[in-house]
């Protein structure tokens, strides 16, 4: 029987989410240069969204900075959740602290220590064009050296070890984002009530100084995203009992 996927061992996968702020709670906390910097990068996203839409919100480039989390030059990562299956559960762990450079080495030790074997896979949702290279991109912004499977410069497309569950539903077109929630429920996933979305992290983190609600919104996902690849496949979801969070 042919099956999506079917060259994969699910227990060379390891899959992560990532969860993202602005580097300062407020604009006016910006560093002057890195201020001006913002301001030339609003004004663009500005002109390219009134591109798209004959009427926008007039926001102001102060207003525009709770968005500043997503770019990698103007914001850092407060958490990565990765998960594995084996022996039919699934096993979650977060790498989560306001020290970002000591939560990345922690990331990057567990990768070279525990998933640098051939046939190792990153999964994300979105992956390719968000998670794997924010995160090289802050490792290298914070001195740390890229792990195998994140260092692709030079790689041949083939050779790269990321599997990404949104590409995947592509199948090679150029439809919009799909999102993590709209194919969970296609596909009949469980999921936990959201208890808040992408949106709130940074208000979250800067204002309600609640890094331990990120974490388990993290691993929401990473959960979701599991279960996601193995609808893939054709095999059975993990059971609520065999999530372990550790």
């Amino acid at each position: 029987m042919n099956i999506m996927l079917g060259h994969v061992k699910i227990e060379k996968v390891l899959f992560l989410d990532i969860e993202t702020v602005p580097q300062y709670s407020t604009f006016d906390e910006v560093p002057e240069k890195l201020r001006k910097l913002w301001e030339h990068k609003a004004i663009k996203l500005k002109e390219k969204e009134t591109e798209k839409q004959k009427e926008k919100e007039d926001l102001s480039v102060e207003e525009m900075y709770q968005r500043a989390g997503i770019y990698s030059e103007f914001g850092k990562i407060i958490c990565i959740s990765v998960g594995f299956i084996h022996n039919n559960q699934l096993r979650i762990k977060s790498f989560a602290s306001d020290n970002e450079a000591q939560l990345l080495n922690d990331f990057a030790v567990m990768l070279q220590n525990n998933f640098s074997k051939p046939g190792t896979l990153l999964c994300a949702h979105n992956g390719k064009e968000f998670d794997f290279p924010y995160i090289s991109r802050r490792m290298l912004i914070n001195g740390i050296d890229l792990p195998p499977l994140l260092d692709i410069a030079g790689k041949k497309p083939w050779d790269i070890q990321h599997l990404d569950t949104m590409e995947l539903w592509k199948f090679g077109d150029y439809k919009n984002y799909t999102s993590l929630a709209l194919l969970t429920a296609i596909f009949n996933i469980p999921t936990p009530k959201d208890d808040i979305d992408g949106s709130q992290v940074g208000h979250v983190y800067w204002h309600e100084n609640d890094l331990a609600r990120i974490v388990t919104y993290c691993q929401k996902d990473v959960v979701a995203i599991a279960q996601l690849l193995l609808r893939y496949k054709g095999m059975s979801l993990i059971e609520e009992k065999d999530i372990i969070f550790t």
